[in-house]
């Protein structure tokens, strides 16, 4: 997704055609550039695994000490920086509100490095596998979770009324909708409605639409419309806040972010392919 400050987007991985990125409502896979990212706060378990031959990435947690592996897990809210000594990065992200915690494959249950050498050789080859695929058709029918997993993940089970305002702000996170307009259409008192958002997700409800909207700029990054245009096209104000709320998640200002996807190609499950 962003310019990285080791080797220039014309040049080895760009040229070889190795990057993408498939994104969905509940999951994202990206192989591309990481950039010098500052701290990064997303809304959903992240997975880092760097390619075949590389050296091990860098995780710092919080502002503690600096970590290494070949796969690093980052569960959701927890603010965190990463390094690549390489061009390449892989990146899995996992809406934390489609999973149940407890029954997440064991090494997504940690945070920092883990020793899961079967999965790294696994997204690995996830990967080649996708970019056999990548510009022949879309990834129309193919099951992500199986992809990567070899099985679906279990989803977490969530209140009726709270999973139907997920769907909503999924289908549309520029919408602009608020808790009160939310509580009203699933028929609970606002009081209740943030109560019950909270215990079902583990996330405040205002943190939640913030990080959709956010997340939906994964969308917008193979558009040449102007960052003022997305900023607007994505739900928010004006590009001020647009940029504060981005740098917040990624770590990096939307510009970069945009800047370093040149040349990735993006299959949105609601868009198709674009290159």
């Amino acid at each position: 997704m962003q310019r990285t400050k080791t080797a220039p987007p014309e040049s080895g991985f760009a040229e070889r055609g190795e990057r993408l990125m498939w994104l969905t409502h509940q999951r994202v896979f990206y192989a591309g550039l990481l950039g010098a990212a500052a701290e990064r706060t997303v809304g959903g378990h992240g997975v880092y695994v760097s390619p075949a031959g590389a050296p091990p990435n860098r995780l710092c947690i919080g502002g503690g000490a600096w970590q290494t592996g070949e796969l690093l897990v980052v569960p959701p809210h927890v603010p965190h920086r990463v390094e690549s000594a390489h061009p390449l990065i892989f990146n899995l992200l996992i809406e934390s509100e489609s999973v149940d915690p407890a029954r997440l494959p064991g090494f997504l249950q940690h945070c920092g490095p883990v020793d899961a050498p079967a999965f790294v050789q696994h997204m690995r080859d996830a990967h080649a596998q996708l970019l056999a695929l990548s510009g022949r058709q879309g990834f129309e029918g193919l099951e992500f979770d199986r992809i990567f997993f070899g099985e679906a993940l279990a989803p977490r089970a969530l209140d009726a009324r709270i999973r139907k305002v997920i769907d909503a702000i999924n289908a549309d996170p520029a919408a602009p909708a608020s808790a009160e307009e939310c509580a009203a259409s699933v028929h609970l008192s606002f009081s209740r409605f943030l109560h019950l958002f909270k215990q079902e997700t583990g996330m405040a409800f205002r943190a939640f639409r913030a990080w959709k909207r956010a997340r939906s700029l994964l969308r917008y990054v193979r558009q040449t419309s102007t960052l003022t245009d997305i900023a607007l096209d994505a739900g928010y104000p004006d590009s001020t806040h647009f940029s504060h709320s981005i740098r917040q998640v990624y770590g990096l200002k939307p510009s970069d972010i945009l800047a370093g996807s040149r040349r990735l190609a993006l299959h949105d499950a609601a868009g198709g392919l674009r290159h």
